[in-house]
Formats: C-alpha cells, structure tokens, sequence
C-alpha cells in the first residue's frame, strides 16, 4: 500500500526529530511519532536499532564521531580515536563498538566506519560538524573546547575551508552555518 509506505519513508526524519527534541530516541519520543505517524512503535525502533546515527539510550550532550574508515585509518584515525577516548575517559572498547560515554557521560566518543570526508583525512565529526585534518594532540583541544563552551578548532572546520577554486579567503556559504537534523 502507498500510504504505508509514505509513512514507513517518514521513519528516519521522524526519529531525528524525536532525539533533536530529547537527545536521544526515547522510549516516550517514540510513542508518540508512531501515533503520528500511524506505525507501531515496535516499527520506529527497528528502523532506530539499524542506524549508528539514532541512539536508543542517552548519549551525552556532545558526540565525536572518529572516522576510522581506510583513508582516515591510514592516516592515523585509529591513533585520533585512542586520543579521544584518553581525552575524555571514554572506554576504547566501547568506543570502537557503537560509542562510548566520557567519564562524566557528557561527550559520546564513537569509531565510525565512514563520514565520507576523505580529504580531510583523519578527520572527526564533533556535533554534526566536520574537522580535520586531526593529528592526536587535536583531541585533548577539541575536549577542553567543548567543556568550555568554546568554538572547535576553527582552523580545521570544514565551514572555514576554501570553495574549490575560488578565492581562499572566502568563507564557504554552503556550510558556514548549516547542522544535521540533530542541531
């Protein structure tokens, strides 16, 4: 049926609004996009289980997401996420499973397979926001940054980057001040 699935196809922005709203998908979250949306809740957290990006349990008011796919790999990603896990107190195990909370539960520190940013290699996702090249001596920066309420290392932000061919001390307007569904 059509209208099945229109709504199913809604699955994925639903559940972003749901954690954009109370940080993570939460039990109460999905209980009530499901009545909106006419779905079971049992539906929305299957489609939340499958998607490293949705969270079904509490995961800190800050998330870095390491990338520790071939090129970043290569180029030191797995040093960057050992970084961020000693920075933070995160546990590495957890981290290179799914996520791991700092020691204070405040920042999610996460292996993640590919944020398709190759160039940038080894780069970071820190609250929906790209940086890099990182060298491991960046995690420690970019922990006390966030503790502080400061901005992330606004020299390696991909926002500050030059638009390819263009004039290098333009800002690029594309992501200058744009977030994911989260923020």
């Amino acid at each position: 049926d059509s209208k099945d699935s229109l709504h199913k196809s809604s699955s994925i922005p639903a559940l972003w609004a749901v954690q954009h709203h109370y940080g993570w998908c939460t039990p109460q979250g999905i209980l009530q996009a499901a009545a909106v949306m006419g779905v079971t809740p049992a539906y929305l957290e299957s489609v939340a289980s499958f998607y490293d990006l949705l969270r079904l349990e509490p995961a800190g008011t800050s998330q870095v997401l390491v990338c520790t796919n071939i090129s970043c790999w290569m180029r030191g990603g797995d040093e960057l996420l050992d970084a961020f896990c000693e920075a933070t107190g995160a546990d590495r195990g957890e981290a290179g499973h799914g996520g791991g909370l700092s020691a204070d539960g405040d920042m999610l520190v996460s292996g993640f397979e590919c944020l398709g940013a190759c160039d940038l290699a080894p780069m970071a996702s820190v609250n929906e926001r790209y940086f890099g090249p990182l060298e491991a001596a960046d995690a420690g920066t970019v922990v006390e940054q966030l503790r502080n309420g400061a901005e992330v290392l606004p020299e390696k932000s991909l926002a500050k980057r030059p638009l390819p061919g263009g004039d290098e001390d333009q800002e690029n307007e594309k992501v200058a001040d744009l977030k994911g569904p989260n923020q």
